[in-house]
């Protein structure tokens, strides 16, 4: 008796389930693209190095390129296409586009997904390799060009619109955290 090489999977994405035949070495970048159509997440390097195919696993980055489709069954993903509400983008969209945070485009999707985490990830005071002070107490570290830029590494820009990247990731920090401070006064 032969196993099967194929399984149905049922993936949920941007807050919907997507239920397609996959092979099961297929990996999610692919899964998204060729089977789903959800072409914002780009291929890049293929090789998990350049951060193309950032998309959010259960609120975390991942590379989808080196993620497989049948091990993401049951996860929450969100690609660049869930990003924003309807016609109302995302506060790190808006501050990309405000700020020239792209050039080519290729590699903006990937580096928004990442830069939604580097937010989530800081406010909730996790330290990166530059961060000073690791004492709990000492509260998230600020959110300095080299905090940034050190969270964000794993986005190459083939284009170095890493200025205009670092700026928009800072100004959509403020303003979230500036909605967050709102809402809870």
């Amino acid at each position: 008796m032969t196993a099967s090489t194929s399984s149905v999977i049922t993936l949920h994405i941007n807050g919907e389930p997507r239920t397609f035949t996959v092979d099961h070495r297929t990996t999610l970048l692919d899964a998204l693209r060729e089977h789903l159509e959800l072409t914002g997440t780009k291929k890049g390097c293929d090789h998990g190095q350049c951060g193309a195919c950032t998309v959010l696993l259960d609120g975390r980055r991942a590379v989808s390129c080196l993620q497989l489709a049948v091990a993401a069954e049951g996860r929450a993903i969100i690609t660049i296409e869930g990003v924003a509400d309807g016609e109302r983008l995302h506060p790190v969209q808006q501050a990309f586009l405000e700020l020239d945070g792209y050039q080519c485009g290729y590699c903006t999707p990937g580096q928004i997904c990442s830069a939604l985490a580097v937010i989530k990830e800081h406010a909730a005071g996790w330290p990166s390799a530059v961060t000073a002070d690791l004492r709990s107490e000492a509260g998230p570290p600020a959110l300095t060009d080299d905090e940034i830029r050190e969270r964000m590494s794993g986005n190459l820009c083939r284009c170095g619109a890493y200025t205009a990247i670092v700026r928009a990731v800072a100004q959509a920090a403020h303003e979230q955290s500036a909605e967050t401070k709102a809402v809870v006064a």
